[in-house]
């Protein structure tokens, strides 16, 4: 991964963008985490929210996230999808062409 991403003259820090999309995609009703790293374990080579620039300039994101049962899966993807566009479009200025979600899990309701 780039050490920073360049957006018209803009340097942001991955680690930052990385940071908007992973609170973007944890607001969204239906999840019930966003994956940072596998099994829990905090290693920066094992990070699975990763966010780059294309070639026209937009970010290509690809995340992680668990599930809470009983959401459909198709309608919490697209609206992960949405909700991380919509917030990097908001806060740098710049849409996203491929929004990418992985659902990894479903947790399951205590009783």
């Amino acid at each position: 991964m780039a050490t920073e991403l360049s957006l018209e003259g803009l340097d942001i820090a991955p680690g930052v963008v990385e940071t908007m999309v992973e609170l973007a995609a944890g607001e969204v009703e239906g999840v019930a985490t966003v994956i940072a790293s596998p099994l829990g374990k905090l290693s920066k080579s094992a990070k699975l929210t990763e966010v780059s620039i294309d070639e026209d300039g937009c970010f290509v994101v690809s995340l992680h996230v668990t599930a809470v049962y009983g959401r459909p899966l198709r309608q919490l993807g697209a609206a992960v999808q949405d909700a991380v566009s919509d917030a990097l479009a908001s806060q740098t200025g710049h849409s996203a062409s491929r929004v990418d979600v992985f659902i990894d899990a479903v947790s399951f309701p205590e009783n």
